[in-house]
């Protein structure tokens, strides 16, 4: 592992925790398998940045049709420094390879984590 943030603190941000509490509430042994092998191991690789991995993720996610995992990589694409004109290219760039109906799916994806950051930035600040 580096020096750096874990890559989850990162593709999670604020909602870290929130995330792993849940997937140890389906299961606990699952939630170390994932902390564990797919973050802590396969994304401390070297050889690829961490938005570069992000977007290959994203890419993976709606080819496989998981639209709740990748609204969480979209976030994590985002917080990994990719531009919303990033996420977008690479959501098109998987036209031919998935078909229409799973970009479609995914830009819907995409429109929500977009509105919800809207709506926090533009909330008022609280008292």
């Amino acid at each position: 592992m580096n020096d750096e943030a874990p890559a989850r603190t990162t593709i999670f941000g604020h909602q870290h925790d929130r995330i792993f509490d849940r997937l140890a509430a389906l299961d606990p042994d699952l939630a170390v398998y994932i902390r564990d092998f797919a973050y802590d191991t396969v994304y401390e690789r070297g050889g690829l940045d961490l938005k570069t991995k992000e977007l290959l993720a994203c890419t993976l996610l709606l080819g496989l049709g998981s639209p709740d995992e990748l609204k969480t990589h979209l976030r994590g694409a985002m917080l990994a420094g990719a531009s919303e004109a990033e996420v977008r290219e690479t959501l098109l760039f998987a036209v031919p390879f998935v078909g229409f109906p799973r970009v479609v799916a995914a830009f819907v994806q995409l429109r929500s984590l977009l509105d919800r950051q809207g709506a926090a930035e533009n909330a008022p600040p609280p008292r």
